[in-house]
Formats: structure tokens, sequence, C-alpha cells
């Protein structure tokens, strides 16, 4: 009897877990990209509030802070695809990436779902302008860019060395030089040992690194829809071994993932239909705690889909 009782207990916890995650923002917006800046969490998005609602067609990026991942502010658009003079205006602004180095904030595009730019600010909620001339990833251009090189993702590890990731289907990897705006060297393929096209477990899109303990952490959403699965290894490159779901189906079409960690707590940013009135194109963006077994592997969120 104790036993079951115990148990119920444990179950009507995790139902309470998995039910009270929240939208950081009333308007929608999705793909989140979450960083502490200065001592503040910065999260940059897509905007879906600006899209047509049938499409993920909108053309600006938005920005949301907080001190401390309970009050948020929309901190407006820190720039819009007309940054970029070599893309079409009405150029789809998709998933955004950030990342700050040599006290200079850069902003990784994807613009119009064929390649990607980088902006360069002094700060990191506006004043971006183009790093280059022309796309850092340009799938007319660069050998093995795949089929959409969307969805950037970069990692700096301890020894300085900057990996950009991105891609759909397959994931892609690439060197960034010191300049956070040069690749150095070719785009490569990421191995991930585990996957299975029966079992479900395929690479879809929203690749995304982190380190612990020595362990590198992938993951990756497995499709359209897709569930949030991890993949572990001991190179930024990899090779990487599947490992086990991060977050379960939601309800929507796609699963958008990236990780933070801060003052010792690690924190899963991701977005799902949580406003009236959304959908797979009218997403909302969500944070919840991400932990670990003793042995390195990842707990799965507990979320309920709404």
């Amino acid at each position: 009897m104790r036993q079951l009782l115990s148990l119920v207990l444990a179950c009507a916890a995790l139902s309470a877990t998995a039910q009270d995650v929240q939208p950081i923002s009333q308007r929608f917006a999705a793909d989140p990209s979450p960083h502490v800046f200065k001592g503040r969490f910065h999260v940059y998005a897509t905007d879906d509030a600006s899209n047509s609602g049938k499409y993920w067609d909108s053309t600006s990026w938005r920005l949301y802070t907080s001190p401390d991942l309970k009050t948020w502010t929309d901190a407006g658009v820190p720039l819009d695809v007309s940054v970029f003079k070599w893309a079409r205006p009405d150029a789809k602004a998709w998933a955004p990436e950030a990342a700050f180095r040599h006290d200079r904030y850069f902003f990784y595009a994807p613009v119009g779902g064929d390649k990607i730019g980088v902006a360069v600010s002094n700060r990191p909620d506006g004043g971006f302008v183009d790093a280059r001339s022309d796309a850092l990833v340009d799938k007319a251009r660069d050998a093995n860019a795949g089929d959409e090189p969307i969805d950037p993702a970069v990692f700096i590890d301890k020894d300085g060395q900057a990996y950009l990731y991105f891609g759909t289907r397959v994931p892609k990897v690439v060197k960034l030089k010191a300049d956070m705006k040069t690749l150095d060297g070719p785009i490569l393929d990421l191995q991930i040992a585990g996957l299975s096209k029966e079992a479900k477990r395929t690479y879809g899109e929203a690749p995304f690194l982190h380190e612990r303990g020595g362990v590198y952490y992938f993951t990756y959403s497995t499709g359209w829809p897709g569930q949030i699965r991890y993949a572990t290894g001991s190179s930024p490159l990899g090779p990487f071994t599947d490992r086990g779901v991060v977050l379960d189906y939601l309800k929507i079409s796609t699963n958008h993932q990236a990780i933070v960690e801060h003052e010792g707590k690690t924190w899963l940013f991701f977005h799902d239909n949580l406003l009236p009135g959304g959908g797979s194109q009218r997403r909302s963006i969500a944070v919840a705690p991400l932990t670990y077994q003793a042995d390195g592997s990842i707990r799965q969120v507990p979320h309920t889909p709404r």
C-alpha cells in the first residue's frame, strides 16, 4: 500500500510539473535561441506574430529578455532581413542564433531557406549590421550545404574553437574562424549512430550542441512532427550516439529546442501551442528545467501538450 501511495504521489507530481509550463510572452514566437548576456537572459526568436498565419513567412526576428526566467520583457525587433542587402526583402526569417565574442554580439540568420547570414553589433538588442557582403552559408555556392541550410546553432568550445551547426534531414557542422564570420574548412555531415527509420528515430532539424563534464550533447528534432532527442560524443565534430528523448511529440508540426546553463542550473527552451489562437504557424516559447541522471543521461522533460 505504501508503495502504491508513493507511486500515485509521484505521478501526481509529474502531472503537475508537466502542466506548469507557461509561455514567456503573450506574443506568438518560436525557435528560441537563449543566452545569458551580462547576467540577463536574452531569447532571440522567429516572430510568428508577424507571419501570415498560414506559413512561417515573417521577415523579422524578435527578442525577449529576463533577469530571472520569471519576468519577461518584449525587447522588440533586434533586426530584420533588410540588414542583408543581398537578400530579397520578402525573404523568410527563420530560426535564429546569437553568440558573444570579442566584445561583440553576432547574429546568425537563416534567410529565405537557402542562406545563412551573419550580422554584428556592439549591443545585444539592436544596431546589427551585415558582418559580410554576402551570406556565410549559401546553398548555391557552398559544397555540401544540404537541402536547406537553416536552424544555425553556434558552439564555442573551451579551447576557443567555434562551430556552426545547421541543416535539415542531414545535420551539418563547419568550423568558424576566430572572426566568427568566416567558415574555416569544409562543411561536414554529422554522424549519429542508433538512428532508425523503423523506430522513427531520424534527424529532421534543429541541431544544438552543449557540453557537460567533458561530454558533448547533441540535441535535435526528429522531423515534422518530431521528438527532441539527444546523442552524445567525445568531440564537437562527433560521431555521436543516440541516447533517448528529451521532449516528446507536440501537437504541432515542428519541435525546436535550445539549452542554456546558468549558475549551476540547466534550462530547456522550446516552443508549443500555448496561447489562444495558436497552432503550427502561431507558436509560443516556453522554458523548463533540464536535469540529468547520475550517469549523465538526460531526464525526459515532463511536458503535456495542450
